[in-house]
């Protein structure tokens, strides 16, 4: 009798290790049925800016003031550096002392004709003597608003040495200090404008797969926990033309602005189709690191059988879902834990 309970208890425990059991199926089934699925490869992309602008110097002169540093956000026509010029002063200086000049030939030419004017009108000038007082009026004045003229030019200069933000964006690079010397046309900062984009340089293979409009999906960033959700974008131009046997393509994917210009991020691309089995995630289970399914047997038991489980994604309606690589086939009919 000791023994036959012996063989019973040993005989309940390798039921219960097969997951063999007599209670009736869970209503909440799921076919397995396979299914054109894309085939992921891991590849590394780029963070880079769609667009970089320079803001380059309009007059030669001396950064007496830099007002921005990189990684800074700066707004269009925002002022990043002063630029001075000491013989614009002295130029000024000069010029102010011709306008002083012009304006006392200017006053004196105008009393000589106004003299002319009165002595004509009395009959003791001759005409001749008004036209030359008229003339070296003219002259003057000429001569003055030529000086005032060269003075505004002198001053458009130094607000010239204003160098102003082209865009909005962030600045990436400042390559000079204050005190250095810079020439028309020199740069003073790179900005990153209208957003950023990820770069992927592919081995040429990936060429007849690639499309505009293709999904990617981006891996977690350095420290972040492998279990963080991950982003995901298109495709939106791949490039005809292959350098040094690599296609290029630029994807677009929300939320990169914290990233780092020029950082790397692992990311999953689509390189053609394959059938595959993709189940919705509540339909497996993980017991002792060991992922399992329940299949439901022929009449009202089930089964928990191991499987290996591939990537995460979602169904068409939404929910998560996980895909199987082994341990179910077509047909197999799943149940709820």
């Amino acid at each position: 009798m000791k023994a036959f309970a012996g063989i019973l208890s040993a005989t309940y425990l390798l039921a219960l290790a097969a997951g063999v059991d007599a209670r009736a199926a869970d209503p909440s089934t799921f076919e397995v049925a396979a299914t054109e699925i894309d085939d992921l490869k891991s590849v590394y992309a780029t963070v880079r800016s769609r667009d970089l602008i320079y803001a380059r110097v309009r007059t030669p002169g001396t950064v007496v003031a830099l007002k921005t540093d990189e990684g800074d956000s700066v707004g269009q026509g925002q002022v990043l550096a002063l630029v001075a010029d000491p013989k614009i002063a002295l130029k000024i200086k000069a010029i102010d002392a011709r306008i002083v000049a012009a304006t006392s030939r200017m006053e004196t030419a105008k009393v000589e004709l106004e003299r002319s004017q009165t002595l004509l009108s009395q009959g003791v000038s001759p005409q001749s003597r008004v036209d030359q007082a008229q003339t070296a009026y003219d002259v003057a004045s000429n001569d003055l608003k030529a000086a005032q003229a060269e003075r505004a030019v002198a001053e458009t200069e130094i607000q010239e040495g204003e160098v102003l933000a082209p865009t909005a964006g962030r600045v990436l690079k400042v390559p000079v200090t204050e005190g250095s010397v810079v020439l028309p046309g020199e740069s003073i900062a790179t900005i990153a404008a209208n957003g950023y984009l990820l770069r992927l340089e592919l081995p040429e293979r990936f060429a007849r797969f690639m499309k505009v409009g293709d999904p990617i999906r981006l891996g977690a960033r350095g420290l972040e926990s492998p279990e963080a959700p991950l982003a995901s974008g298109r495709i939106t131009q791949v490039y005809p033309e292959l350098d040094n046997g690599r296609v290029i393509a630029d994807a677009e994917v929300p939320d990169l602005g914290s990233y780092f210009v020029g950082e790397r991020v692992l990311a999953w691309i689509s390189a053609g189709k394959r059938q595959g089995y993709v189940v919705p995630r509540p339909f497996v289970f993980r017991r002792f690191g060991i992922d399992f399914v329940r299949l439901a047997r022929d009449g009202s038991g089930y089964a928990d059988v191991v499987v290996q489980t591939g990537r995460t994604g979602q169904t068409p309606d939404g929910q998560q879902s996980v895909e199987v690589l082994a341990g179910v086939n077509a047909g197999d009919r799943l149940v709820l834990p």
